[in-house]
């Protein structure tokens, strides 16, 4: 093995998929791109790593709701764009074409192109370590989308994007939840 700089070391364990992030403030909505997220068990609570140097973090401090919407391969471009630039001077859904969805129960709105959508309610600020713990209020998902390969950032620039799914459901139904 190879000595890696430590400072690259979260370019090996980067957890993916990239989400997008929605918020609504005022009459105003806006997204971000966000690769730091994490599942914090089999319950519908989420934590996500943003704080003042984006723009929506002040809307979602404020409202306290947000969307995660779940964007596919074939959105990739569109995901890094709306990472590259700010909501202060972009209306990120006109520049990037993107079909805001009216939420059930937030303002937040869900993204048509998006292969899956979860409303969200903040639960808790780490201020911390810039940390944004969600709790998921409503979910969807499009199963009618051909494209659903999730992507995920390494880190650096590149992406990988989901392959295949292999299935042991049988062998890990000790430690599942029942009904999963």
């Amino acid at each position: 093995m190879r000595q890696l700089k430590l400072s690259r070391a979260f370019t090996l364990i980067e957890p993916g998929p990239v989400v997008l992030v929605t918020t609504r403030d005022g009459d105003t909505n806006n997204v971000m791109t966000i690769s730091w997220t994490m599942v914090m068990d089999f319950t519908p609570v989420f934590a996500l790593t943003t704080g003042p140097w984006n723009h929506s973090f002040a809307a979602l401090k404020r409202t306290r709701e947000c969307v995660i919407a779940v964007p596919a391969v074939d959105l990739l471009d569109r995901v890094v764009g709306i990472g590259t630039c700010s909501g202060t001077d972009t209306d990120k859904f006109a520049k990037f074409k993107l079909t805001a969805v009216p939420g059930k129960l937030v303002k937040a709105p869900l993204i048509k192109e998006c292969v899956a959508n979860i409303e969200c309610k903040v639960v808790d600020l780490v201020d911390k370590h810039n940390i944004v713990v969600l709790e998921g209020v409503a979910a969807y998902v499009d199963p009618t989308r051909k494209e659903k390969r999730m992507i995920h950032a390494v880190g650096d620039g590149t992406f990988v994007a989901d392959g295949r799914r292999f299935d042991r459901r049988k062998i890990m139904a000790s430690k599942l939840p029942e009904g999963l």
